[in-house]
């Protein structure tokens, strides 16, 4: 089941081995959190399903080539909810769905869909968006091209403590200076 879920997100152009990368730069946060590898394994399954909602939207939305309108955004911002509904009808993956709903809420509390904010971010959450946004940054996408490993560095530092939980985003930052061969290997 898991292996044609991640074949209908990854059928996607614009989503090809997204989830992957994610799953990838996911984990090397958390094993630096000492995790468990119960709670590895569900993150790695919550990261490949994270998008799982964008296959809710019309595709001539993703594929825009410039900036969306505010009625196409208001669609993409349904991903995240559109994601967990079809997740809670799965019972093998309900694990995933505070991943899926909400890895686009901000640390400062101005994301979506709910407008959580802090520790109110379950933390599976917070560290999938650090990946997430890594992913996405240094991805050519149809509407950007694609920024350098340390061009996102940066924007992760910038975005730290309003987008990003600081110490996640600062412990991402450190294992990419560091060479962790999780990071490079997946962003690289």
């Amino acid at each position: 089941m898991l292996a044609r879920l991640c074949e209908a997100i990854d059928a996607r152009p614009y989503m090809r081995g997204h989830g992957s990368r994610v799953s990838e730069l996911s984990e090397a946060i958390a094993v630096q959190l000492g995790w468990s590898a119960e709670r590895l394994r569900r993150l790695r399954v919550g990261a490949r399903l994270h998008d799982l909602g964008k296959l809710a939207i019309a595709d001539e939305i993703w594929r825009s080539p410039g900036r969306l309108n505010t009625a196409e955004f208001a669609q993409v911002r349904r991903h995240p909810a559109a994601g967990m509904r079809m997740l809670a009808r799965l019972t093998d993956f309900r694990f995933a769905v505070p991943v899926a709903l909400y890895h686009h809420e901000r640390w400062d509390g101005s994301g979506y869909p709910s407008g959580r904010a802090g520790e109110g971010i379950p933390l599976e959450a917070r560290v999938l968006a650090v990946a997430d946004a890594f992913d996405a940054m240094t991805t050519e996408r149809s509407y950007k091209s694609a920024l350098s490993p340390e061009q996102a560095m940066a924007e992760l530092d910038r975005c730290a403590g309003s987008q990003f939980d600081p110490a996640l985003a600062g412990l991402f930052v450190e294992l990419w200076r560091e060479g962790e061969p999780r990071l490079l290997a997946a962003g690289g």
